[in-house]
């Protein structure tokens, strides 16, 4: 795959996501996918999310996303378009609570 065949995606992702294994979870299924990016629990309760990959993998994150671990209940995901440029395509890391 080459770079231009690469998007990359925001997401915020809202409702009983943190402490629940939401993160650890979301890193593994992004690795397993082969995406770039990172993965952070925010201040507001929210989970943050940067994704970088195919089409077809960031769309079976986004569905992942919005289910989440047996846990979490999720109450909604928003989305935004970003240039991919700005989401590390090498590796996928959980950062720290921003």
């Amino acid at each position: 795959m080459t770079s231009e065949d690469k998007m990359a995606k925001h997401l915020i992702i809202t409702g009983i996501v943190q402490g629940v294994g939401y993160r650890a979870s979301f890193e593994a299924q992004a690795r397993s996918l082969k995406l770039g990016g990172w993965v952070r629990n925010r201040i507001d309760g929210s989970v943050e999310a940067m994704v970088r990959g195919d089409a077809q993998a960031l769309n079976t994150i986004i569905s992942w996303a919005r289910r989440g671990p047996a846990l979490a209940r999720v109450d909604g995901v928003k989305i935004a378009e970003i240039d991919d440029s700005a989401v590390p395509d090498s590796h996928f890391k959980v950062l720290a609570t921003a």
